[in-house]
């Protein structure tokens, strides 16, 4: 049985005049795309380009919707009452699907934002209320959340609601004991060495964890990897990533070739 893992990369966050992330860089290397959908980053022109580069490069594409924060880049927590955030998602979600018809795409997966992503990942029913929702609307595309080492009542909740969920790593950030990602106010939160990034990537998904940053070892499943679009070290580590998966006969695909 042939072992797959997905590469993806937060994409589509420049806005207007301002260029963020290299996409053209790092398109070439990576099977899936989180494309911004306009409230934490990216404008229509922004997000149309980056679904035609991703169709160019038969890159699969997700929604990636965030808090209403652009100043903040969706990095800041938003006190927003549930049924208003479940809302916000739909509608972004819904703004990236009339591109991917226009090209006639589909909608691969959705993968929550920054703070949004992270406040989810410590409320479980109101995740389970946003990916029902995602479901129902739009045509069950697989949804996205971090793979931690306590995921296995959630996985089975989905699996009996049918919402099809992939467990997400991130090689270019440090965690906690707990399995979370350790805040970005602290030092050390975001990898900078390219080496580093792409010898980690590989050996979360060879031995099934990761070390936290006091050395803990966090077992867990991993389907797919991030990289963050806005971390150039990261965009260098796509190559050597790549490289380092099909030396341990490892072979990158986009999440919807093999999960069902």
């Amino acid at each position: 049985m042939k072992s797959y893992i997905d590469l993806n990369c937060d994409m589509g966050e420049s806005y207007g005049a301002y260029t963020i992330g290299g996409d053209d860089g790092v398109v070439p290397y990576i099977t899936s795309a989180n494309i911004a959908c306009g409230f934490h980053a990216s404008d229509p022109t922004v997000m149309d380009r980056t679904v035609r580069l991703c169709k160019e490069n038969g890159v699969r594409i997700g929604a990636h919707p965030g808090f209403p924060d652009l100043v903040g880049f969706g990095r800041r927590f938003m006190d927003i009452a549930p049924e208003d955030l479940v809302n916000d998602v739909i509608y972004q979600v819904g703004a990236l699907k009339g591109f991917l018809d226009r090209y006639a795409l589909p909608l691969q997966h959705v993968k929550l934002h920054g703070a949004l992503y992270n406040y989810l990942v410590t409320k479980e029913e109101l995740l389970m209320k946003v990916a029902r929702v995602l479901r129902d609307s739009f045509g069950n595309p697989i949804f996205l959340t971090l793979a931690t080492g306590n995921t296995d009542k959630l996985r089975e909740r989905c699996r009996q609601e049918g919402i099809r969920l992939a467990l997400e790593a991130f090689p270019d950030r440090a965690y906690t004991d707990d399995g979370e990602l350790l805040s970005r106010k602290l030092p050390g939160a975001v990898l900078k060495d390219h080496e580093e990034i792409a010898r980690r990537a590989v050996e979360m998904v060879v031995k099934k964890g990761l070390e936290s940053v006091t050395g803990r070892w966090i077992g867990m499943e991993i389907h797919t990897l991030c990289l963050h679009g806005d971390n150039r070290e990261s965009i260098e580590a796509a190559a050597n990533i790549n490289r380092l998966l099909r030396e341990n006969q490892i072979q990158m695909a986009p999440l919807s070739k093999f999960l069902t």
